[in-house]
């Protein structure tokens, strides 16, 4: 029989629903029940792409002999870090703070009360790996609570007292120098792997605000280092295994220092983020190649991860089951099933021009894969750029052209064939913060790239899902989550934050005013809601939740940024668009609040680096007047996208849409098109130049801003 988890809305939750463990969702039934029998609480969180979550639940959570330890001497819980990452945060910060290291799955006991007294990642079902075993550590745990419970209690209060401590206050009134940024370049490139690109050893993971951070501290200084070690990172990237070169998109991380091994699953947010770092940096250098990288992504995101109605899912899984094992009657799923191949087929598939393939990308008879301890890559090949276009063709006859054209057949070819499998398992919940990200990322795609127009409709497509099924202002503000018609789970500061970051890109993209209204209305709430009116920052959630111990900030800027970060660049962009003080005033008390983590460890807040870079750099505002489908206006726009100014805003004003523009940013009413014709306004802190009328005049006027 399902247990309770049936009945959530979760597909992490709804994976485990045919688990022998009762398990309960996060709610005052299990605390109940905890109180009741006098039992701890075993609360294991994780995601429904995570494949080490998988193997514990295979393992443990299957196993009739730990259901019965669970079932008899615990309440056991399970949490979706993705739906609920309040809860997430509190225990991570928790096992972090008690083991030095964290992860998912993530196992803690709590006390009925709800304070955490043991905890960590995954515990294999016996003792190896120097881990104990899961019954063992269970075993453990019943004999302290029954011979030791005081001790345990009055531990897990004075930890809980320890991390609900105030943090200290910010830097100061004033926002910090310029001068701190230099010296986080400095901790970059001390770190930055010339040889494979990235920064440190294995694994790597893509975090694109490193990168958008280095971007602009290239544009504000003129330094040509953070642009080389930007794009040598994004090439090696694009070249490695981590990219899914016959489908697009990337992987969640590598777990190899050359890019080339990655662990399988697809997150939504990696794509939104690596789009728009490939965006700039083509912007940057001109190189076509990043473009089609920012292009191919998006492709793999319109295809596999747009739901119908317009929002995007979450994730796809890194495990599936293998070809071979299709139509076995209860076949084991294996991570990177979906994407491996042995060279017998793809030579099949492939017929003459399976020479050039196997070179470009690496295909050996015996496998290029690498060892690994389920023995699930043996004899199979991970694909990657082994060869250049150049090189290949050199060795096979053909010019490089032709070679590129046949590998593009190629190509198209193994993904037929591909397809035929067993796809992994799609996370198909539409989370707002994952969203607003992506959003970002498409109208970025539609505002700069010639061929950019279907990207900015799935971007306002997106925007109105969110809004018309998530937005419930007469009942609070924003959701987090929709699957499936229904929606829920009250949203936190990063859902704000992200959906703001994609709507003001998105009115930049094709200056339609119902979003930067939007964006307003959002920032309000915001902040009613999560802003710390004494120390300054956001806190993540609004703490009227008493089951969610501590009321934290996140500060970290991960694989997703933090909130707090994101939010700075939010009220830059309003400032600079609206001109409104007590935008850039609120700017101001983040940045300062972000002074201890910039001046003592900036690697881990570069987002925040990136605010402050634009902070320190001039403030543009670009304007061209004229209607979107007129030839002029297009080449005006085409001028601003072909340059790299980061530190600008761009406001389309359409003549159709003036009056409503105007009442939202009363300094663009007088900044019409000239004499009928389309025409471009530069402005630098709403003084702006002589409008002009043609490409050529224009670039200079944008060359000057860049200088």
């Amino acid at each position: 029989m399902p247990n309770r988890l049936s009945r959530e809305h979760s597909p992490y939750l709804l994976q485990h629903q045919d688990n022998p463990v009762d398990w309960y969702p996060w709610g005052d039934e299990a605390f109940a029940r905890a109180r009741e029998m006098d039992r701890p609480i075993f609360l294991s969180i994780g995601y429904s792409t995570c494949h080490w979550c998988h193997v514990m639940e295979h393992e443990s959570f299957e196993s009739a002999q730990v259901a019965e330890q669970l079932n008899r001497d615990f309440v056991s819980i399970k949490v979706d870090r993705e739906e609920r990452p309040d809860i997430d945060r509190v225990y991570m910060t928790f096992v972090q703070a008690t083991t030095g290291s964290g992860g998912w799955p993530m196992s803690v006991w709590l006390t009925p009360a709800l304070e955490p007294f043991y905890g960590g990642t995954y515990f294999p079902p016996t003792s190896r790996w120097g881990r104990p075993g899961f019954s063992e550590v269970l075993t453990e745990i019943v004999r302290i609570w029954r011979e030791e419970r005081e001790k345990v209690v009055a531990s897990a209060g004075t930890i809980v007292e320890r991390l609900r401590a105030p943090r200290a206050a910010g830097g100061g009134e004033a926002p910090i120098s310029p001068e701190v940024l230099e010296t986080i370049v400095g901790h970059f490139g001390a770190t930055f792997d010339a040889a494979k690109g990235g920064f440190g050893g294995a694994p790597k993971f893509p975090r694109p605000c490193e990168l958008l951070f280095l971007l602009r501290e290239h544009a504000r200084t003129g330094m040509a280092a953070p642009l080389e070690w930007t794009v040598t990172t994004l090439s090696a990237m694009a070249g490695g295994g981590m990219r899914d070169h016959l489908g697009g998109g990337f992987h969640r991380y590598a777990v190899d220092a050359a890019w080339r091994v990655p662990h399988f699953e697809k997150m939504l947010y990696d794509q939104a983020q690596l789009v728009q770092a490939y965006l700039e940096a083509w912007q940057a250098t001109g190189d076509q190649a990043l473009a089609a990288v920012a292009r191919d992504t998006i492709g793999y995101v319109a295809r596999n991860l747009a739901d119908a109605s317009g929002g995007f899912f979450s994730a796809e899984d890194a495990d599936s089951v293998p070809p071979e094992a299709a139509g076995a009657a209860a076949p084991e799923k294996r991570e990177g099933a979906f994407y491996l191949w042995r060279e017998g087929e793809a030579r099949e598939v492939l017929g003459s021009v399976a020479d050039a393939f196997c070179l470009r990308y690496g295909l050996l008879p015996d496998g290029n894969a690498p060892a690994d301890p389920q023995g699930e890559f043996t004899g199979q090949n991970l694909l990657y750029e082994a060869r250049s276009v150049e090189t290949v063709a050199s060795m096979t006859g053909g010019s490089a052209a032709e070679t590129e054209a046949a590998l593009a057949r190629a190509r198209q070819a193994l993904l037929a064939r591909r397809d035929t499998r067993p796809r992994p398992a799609l996370d198909d919940k539409v989370l707002t913060a994952w969203n607003g990200l992506m959003i970002a990322a498409l109208a970025r795609a539609g505002r700069v790239l010639e061929d950019g127009t279907v990207a900015r409709e799935l971007a306002d497509r997106a925007a109105g899902f969110i809004r018309n099924r998530l937005w419930a202002p007469k009942r609070g503000g924003l959701l987090r989550r929709y699957r499936r018609g229904k929606a829920g789970v009250p949203a936190y500061a990063e859902d704000y934050a992200f959906l703001i970051f994609g709507l003001l890109e998105l009115f930049q993209a094709g200056g339609d005013p119902q979003w930067l209204r939007w964006a307003i209305e959002l920032q309000k709430r915001q902040d009613e809601l999560f802003w710390d009116d004494s120390a300054g920052g956001w806190f993540s959630t609004t703490g009227e939740d008493p089951t969610v111990l501590l009321r934290q900030k996140e500060e970290y800027d991960g694989a997703e940024p933090a909130a707090g970060s994101v939010s700075a660049w939010n009220l830059l962009g309003l400032a600079r668009l609206t001109g409104n003080a007590a935008f850039a005033s609120r700017l101001e008390a983040t940045l300062a609040a972000g002074a201890p983590a910039l001046t003592q460890q900036g690697r881990s807040v570069p987002m925040l680096g990136a605010a402050l870079s634009a902070y320190h750099a001039p403030g543009t505002q670009i304007v061209i007047a004229g209607a979107p489908d007129d030839p002029a206006t297009r080449a005006l726009l085409d001028v601003v996208a072909a340059r790299y100014l980061p530190f600008a805003v761009v406001v389309p004003v359409d003549p159709a849409r003036r009056e409503a523009v105007a009442e939202l940013l009363p300094w663009v009413a007088p900044l019409e098109p000239r004499a009928g014709r389309p025409t471009a306004y530069v402005c630098r802190n709403f003084t702006c130049r002589l409008p002009v009328v043609t490409p050529d005049a224009l670039r200079p006027l944008l060359d000057g801003e860049l200088g």
